[in-house]
């Protein structure tokens, strides 16, 4: 699992345009789930871990206060989580996560970026099924046991442990995010986690070679400038940079 895991953090880019489109990927995201899972970071896990990964992002605090001001109040945006699945350059499978408040225009946007870039937009579940859906939790440590026997006390049903260079990373089924960090934070106290995200991760990989690695590369590009795309996952093996 841990060869496929790729950490896939919003890159910080030097351009003010590139800042705001993160700052507005975290902003919509922390007021969807604050409007789910209510507004106090210590009941909402989810919402606690979103505006740590924020903060890492060195996203300002009054962007991630204003988020959770709107989400607190009556009414507001009516955000819906659309998903869109389909093989990119190089027959790699992609998976696009979006908030959305119009998803007719959203599903027109992220097909036009596949056609652009040669790809195929799929039907729900063409390519999903060949992901895992893994909630991964990465921290300083080496207390391999200790983490495998806190989170079994706590019933976790962990997929994988895995220790590398003083880093633990422990994987789950995504709907066991909330119990496995919360079991973390009784077995070791405050954490400081590299990682705490949820994210597909392929069970297999696809080398895009040639002229498809540049069409692949695009087809990111384009599809992480939509403002509705929240994440894209992908199988793609990417030759590394010269």
């Amino acid at each position: 699992m841990g060869r496929a895991f790729q950490n896939r953090k919003e890159s910080m880019a030097k351009t003010a345009d590139a800042k705001t489109k993160v700052y507005s990927k975290y902003g919509r995201e922390i007021y969807v789930v604050a409007k789910q899972g209510g507004t106090d970071p210590n009941s909402n896990l989810s919402l606690r871990g979103l505006i740590e990964r924020a903060k890492k992002d060195q996203v300002p605090s009054h962007v991630i206060d204003k988020a959770l001001e709107k989400a607190s109040g009556v009414g507001g945006e009516d955000y819906s989580v659309a998903r869109y699945e389909g093989f990119g350059p190089g027959n790699a499978m992609v998976i696009v996560d979006c908030l959305t408040d119009n998803p007719n225009r959203t599903f027109g946007d992220v097909r036009a970026c596949f056609n652009k870039a040669k790809g195929k937009i799929g039907t729900p579940g063409s390519v999903s099924h060949m992901f895992d859906h893994c909630a991964i939790l990465s921290f300083t440590g080496d207390a391999e046991d200790a983490t495998f026997e806190a989170l079994m006390e706590a019933d976790v049903d962990v997929t994988d442990i895995e220790f590398e260079n003083g880093q633990l990373t422990v994987f789950a089924p995504h709907t066991e995010y909330a119990k496995a960090k919360q079991a973390l934070i009784d077995a070791f106290g405050e954490t400081d986690f590299s990682v705490d995200e949820i994210q597909f991760l392929p069970q297999n990989t696809t080398p895009v070679e040639g002229d498809d690695v540049a069409l692949f590369e695009k087809l990111l590009d384009t599809l992480n400038d939509l403002d509705d795309v929240q994440n894209v996952f992908h199988s793609a093996e990417l030759p590394e940079p010269q």
